[in-house]
């Protein structure tokens, strides 16, 4: 019995088993939303960007996409994300429909993995600005996407991308943060 209850009282002193804290995501910290003019000089466009974007030539461009040279990628270190843009003057009725259905192709590739799209309208009739911005939830690829185009002679496809997989649920304040933003792009954006 006095053997027992050594053993009980040993054993009774030693630390408790340590347990897992849970999981965690890091503390982000929004940059300020100060607006600049996007104004560069090959792009037939114009429109306001928050400061916190970093403009950088798209660098991936090869053979025939150099011609294309209004090609970037609005980039943003503290969000971890970016926006890829890329503008086509249109020369025929034939490439504009090919560039609108090459857009929706681009958001249909995300279907597999997606559990709802939404499709918004875009009608400016007054800046000649029409288009969609497709919002895709589920861990996809770029979860904003969108086009504007005037349907005779300018087409911008952009697409909002994260440098880490996309688990929605994690990402969504940062997510809302750089969606207002791009819905505000959209609503300044005009042709030259």
């Amino acid at each position: 019995m006095l053997f027992a209850l050594v053993v009980m009282t040993i054993a009774c002193n030693e630390p408790p088993p340590s347990i897992p804290k849970p999981r965690a995501y890091p503390r982000v910290i929004y940059p300020e939303k100060k607006l600049v003019s996007f104004n560069e000089a090959q792009c037939p466009f114009t429109t306001r960007i928050p400061m916190y974007f970093e403009t950088l030539k798209d660098s991936l461009q090869s053979g025939k996409e150099k011609e294309f040279n209004c090609w970037y990628d609005l980039y943003c270190e503290e969000l971890n994300g970016y926006l890829h843009m890329s503008y086509v003057p249109i020369t025929s009725r034939k490439q504009f429909d090919g560039l609108v259905n090459d857009a929706f192709e681009m958001a249909d590739k995300h279907n597999i993995k997606a559990s709802y799209r939404q499709e918004s309208v875009i009608s400016h009739k007054d800046r000649e600005l029409y288009g969609l911005i497709f919002e895709i939830d589920g861990p996809v690829a770029t979860p904003l996407q969108f086009f504007v185009t005037d349907s005779t002679e300018h087409f911008l496809r952009a697409s909002l991308y994260f440098k880490s997989a996309v688990n929605r649920d994690s990402i969504a304040p940062v997510y809302d943060y750089l969606r207002e933003d791009v819905y505000g792009m959209i609503e300044g954006m005009a042709w030259k």
